[in-house]
């Protein structure tokens, strides 16, 4: 006996002699203690947390590492080395100390360090504590400059929101993923949506729950990272996490209460709604809740090697439409339902000690579905056999965005940091019109189509180089590099019956054609010489052709249009002194389409003091013109004041489009400047910041242009180089966390003063209210908004937190359909002007969430955003969208609703 227990002795006596008590404190860097911190020997699953004072006791070996860990902090290890104390403070996930990727090329550089604003937004907290679903969402809350909109009414614009930054278009922001260019979307946005006439790229086509950081450079970058950065750079920094499984269940709901003064049986109240079962014929279906969603999300990492990582992720997102009052013309209203499915991963291999593979990407698939206008009963739209009440049909799409990035990465023994990298993307919109007809068919007419649809593909390479040299003046850091990129942009048709016009006997009419062609297109002529008329002509159709909704792009639409550009950069930064830092880049670009072009770029940067900075920069930029800008093309249905208007939008290359006096795109330019100061005292953070963007030959959609000598046309649309625009505006950042009472208070102001003005319409001879009037010019300057306040409120104590968000919207002005009418019914242009404002008073709106951690795995979040269910204005029927309110800023859903579970293992 006493042998065995010798034996147990002396196996297990070396580990109890090696063990080792640690105590200590877990604070935030301004000192507050943080309850709830994980604490955990590294390799083992040895661990314990903080108490509510952040104390925390641990036995472990000693040698061992701690690990600590806390949502929204940077997780932070500490080697045990024989002490019995160790005492941590965990930066914020926000921290303004942690190195960052955009803006600075630098290795020593901090977002309140750097010469520019940049934005850095945590994701990870923000998720966990707000019912968003969506990335555009979160951004519009927590980004000063940053705006997007729900859009119904819109075509494709009702699927992919249009977004944009310092209130300048969707496509004069650059967006990053872990540093390296995103492909647009192959969408183009027009009839009344902000951003008309611009390409934008997709920022829903990336999963939340894979986002570690958002990154926001708030100025002028074209000079450092190329075409598209005018207004600033968004940068998306993937998770990289480890051993740590996160996740959350997310449901929510809308509020089927619109306030406003709405005629009894008004489309969509008072149980008149739409059923989606039905093909979009009405039925009675009183709700009071709608736009249910649910979204299901899973991350997970695994390590590779010391320092090498694979993270995953995955999403599931359903939402139902939302259904809001609108006119007879449009019984529709509201936003789109949404099914989609994410994948996402980041993996980063170490090869050898100073070089590692790197590759992220993933895929996005989403199945949406909204409602066009309505086609009534008795109008020739409609075939009464198929609908006898009439029918509003759905314009449903699939959406695909793929995308896969590679490179490698390494420091050669001399300093220099090398990347090379290669980055596809692929955006394709595919769709589907359901609840349609072709009334040319008449009762013959199938009511679904496939209407084709468009796709943009790029690819990027990039040779990167980089040296930080601490030995020349304070500091200095060189970069170069060079970037080559092709674009591929399409349009495929759809299914013959989804744009073509039958005659009475169901046969293609070709009376846009009154001649007989032969086989190469070419007039038949008799014995005279003269064109032979083409008899089907005189079998006119019985309706208008096409896919009612939204008639489909035939083979005349067909694009398939490529380009390639080369660039060359570099990049400087130098510590003159330790309180001044000045900046430099060049770019230039050339285009096999259109040329070439150099950009500059100078800022400064000069320390007051330790805790205060003072910082400039001025920088030229630019924007070349997308494929679709140029090559697009489409013969729509364009529904003005409840009246259906056939509509053609020439591409820029076609001679109908030149015969109008419109000549070919050429870049935008712009001049951009700014001026800020930032402020780090204790738990006290400010930054404020102003800004000037001028910008020449902006590209914009034309005004309706009359086209009786374009057969089955009433009106024709151009893009064009059509104005110059100036932007002046302040950007304000303000935060203060602090110890009250048992528990800690967080707050944060963030602020957007902004004013754009239109100091010239480059209408040449053509008349400037048809090229680009002031509805035009309305739609343009609604997209920089004149403010935007959200102040945030947060109180956490044990294992409760409240949270509340104050959101102010400044008043937006647009101009409604009666432009159109003559102005002789309104006695001056100035009074037709002033009856076709719609004002849009400024509006607040609260948000409240509360949290509650249930275990150190699980916290549950209930809420509300727009908790008193506030509308922007009610207005008459002479609006775009056909419903009583224009999609501004501040959205048209009302009240949500949600309760969130968020996991964490």
């Amino acid at each position: 006996m006493n042998k065995i227990l010798l034996f147990f002795v002396l196996i297990f006596a070396p580990g109890f002699l090696m063990a080792q008590q640690i105590t200590g404190t877990v604070t935030d860097n301004s000192g507050v203690p943080l309850p709830g911190v994980n604490v955990f020997e590294k390799n083992t699953n040895n661990g314990t947390t903080t108490d509510f004072d952040g104390n925390y006791n641990i036995t472990v070996s000693e040698n061992a590492s701690l690990v600590f860990s806390y949502v929204g902090f940077e997780q932070t290890e500490e080697v045990v080395a024989g002490r019995t104390t160790i005492n941590v403070s965990l930066a914020d996930g926000v921290s303004l100390g942690e190195i960052q990727l955009v803006g600075s090329r630098s290795p020593n550089r901090t977002a309140t360090d750097t010469p520019v604003a940049i934005d850095v937004i945590d994701v990870s907290s923000v998720t966990t504590q707000t019912g968003r679903i969506e990335v555009n969402e979160l951004l519009q809350y927590a980004a000063p400059s940053f705006n997007a909109n729900k859009q119904s009414g819109s075509d494709g614009a009702d699927h992919i929101d249009p977004a944009s930054l310092r209130g300048l278009g969707p496509d004069q922001t650059l967006v990053l993923i872990n540093g390296k260019r995103r492909h647009q979307s192959s969408l183009i946005n027009i009839f009344g949506t902000r951003g008309r006439g611009n390409t934008g790229t997709d920022l829903n086509a990336i999963p939340a729950s894979a986002i570690k950081r958002i990154e926001i450079l708030r100025d002028g970058a074209s000079a450092q990272y190329g075409s598209d950065a005018i207004a600033g750079v968004i940068n998306i920094v993937l998770n990289d996490k480890v051993g740590e499984f996160t996740g959350n269940v997310n449901y929510g709901f809308y509020s089927n209460n619109p306030q406003g003064d709405f005629p009894e049986g008004t489309a969509n109240t008072d149980g008149n709604r739409l059923d989606t079962e039905k093909d979009g014929n009405q039925i009675g279906d009183d709700k009071s809740f709608d736009g249910g969603s649910v979204k299901v999300t899973a991350n997970y990492g695994v390590g590779i090697g010391e320092e090498g990582y694979a993270n995953f992720t995955t999403e599931y997102i359903s939402k139902n439409k939302t259904l809001r009052p609108g006119f007879d013309f449009r019984r529709g209203f509201g936003e789109a339902a949404i099914d989609g499915f994410n994948f996402f991963g980041n993996v980063a291999v170490p090869l050898t000690d100073n070089s590692e593979f790197y590759a992220f990407g993933g895929r996005n698939y989403r199945d949406t579905d909204a409602y066009a206008f309505t086609r009534d009963s008795s109008t020739d739209r409609n075939v009464p056999s198929i609908y006898p009440d009439g029918f509003t049909p759905r314009i449903t799409s699939i959406i695909t965005d793929n995308s896969v990035a590679a490179g490698f990465r390494t420091e050669t023994a001399s300093g220099w940091k090398i990347d090379v990298s290669n980055t596809w993307g692929k955006n394709f919109f595919h769709y589907y019109i359901k609840g349609t007809l072709n009334a040319s068919l008449q009762g013959s007419s199938p009511t679904n189509f496939d209407a084709g649809g468009h796709s943009l593909s790029q690819n990027t390479i990039n040779l990167d180089f980089s040296k930080y040299y601490e030995d020349i003046l304070e500091g200095v850091n060189f970069a170069f590099g060079a970037e080559y990129k092709t674009e591929n942009f399409v349009i495929f048709a759809g299914e013959e019956g989804s744009y073509a016009t039958y005659d009475g006997t169901g046969i293609v009419n070709n009376a846009y054609d009154d001649v007989v062609r032969d086989n190469n297109g070419e007039p038949v002529l008799d014995e005279n010489e003269d064109p032979i008329p083409n008899p089907i002509t005189a079998l006119l159709p019985a309706g208008p052709g096409g896919s009612q909704g939204f008639p489909g792009y035939g083979p005349a639409n067909e694009v398939d249009r490529s380009r390639s550009n080369i660039s060359l950069y570099v990049d400087g930064e130098f510590d003159i002194t330790d309180k001044f830092l000045v900046a430099a880049a060049a770019r230039f670009e050339d285009y096999s389409d259109f040329g070439s072009t150099l950009n500059g770029k100078l800022a400064a940067r000069y320390k007051v003091s330790d805790d205060v900075n003072i910082r400039g920069s001025v920088s030229t930029g630019f924007r070349a013109p997308s494929l679709a800008q140029i090559y697009y093309n489409l013969k729509f249905t364009n529904f003005v004041g409840g009246e259906a208007l056939e509509s053609l939008l020439s591409p820029n290359n076609s001679p109908v489009t030149a015969s109008f006096g419109i000549g070919p795109l050429q870049e935008e330019t712009a001049l951009n400047a700014s001026l800020g100061f930032t402020a780090n005292i204790g738990s006290f953070t400010a930054t404020v910041d102003g800004y000037f963007i001028e910008i020449q030959d902006r590209i914009v959609l034309t005004g309706n242009f009359d086209a009786p000598e374009i057969e089955n046309v009433e009106a024709a649309q151009f893009f064009a180089n059509g104005a110059d625009t100036e932007t002046l505006g302040l950007d304000i950042v303000l935060s203060h966390k602090a110890r009250l009472g048992a528990g800690t208070f967080t707050s944060s102001l963030i602020g957007n003063i902004n004013s754009m003005k239109i100091t010239d319409v480059k209408n040449g001879i053509l008349d400037e209210q048809t090229f680009f009037g002031e509805r035009d010019k309305a739609f343009l300057l609604a997209s920089a908004p004149d403010s935007k306040f959200i102040l945030n409120l947060k109180y956490e104590i044990n294992k409760f937190d409240i949270a509340v968000g104050i959101n102010r919207f400044s008043e937006v002005k647009l101009l409604d359909f009666q432009t159109f009418e003559d102005v002789s019914e309104y006695g001056t242009f100035e009074d037709q002007i002033l009856a076709a404002t719609d004002t849009y008073d400024a509006k607040i709106t609260t948000d409240l969430n509360l949290g509650y951690k249930i275990s150190d795995n699980l916290k549950l979040n209930i809420g509300s955003n727009n908790l008193f269910n506030v509308y922007p204005d009610q207005q008459d029927d002479w609006v775009e969208g056909g419903g009583y309110w224009d999609s501004v800023q501040m959205g048209f859903g009302g009240a949500y609703y949600y309760a969130k579970l968020n996991l964490q293992f």
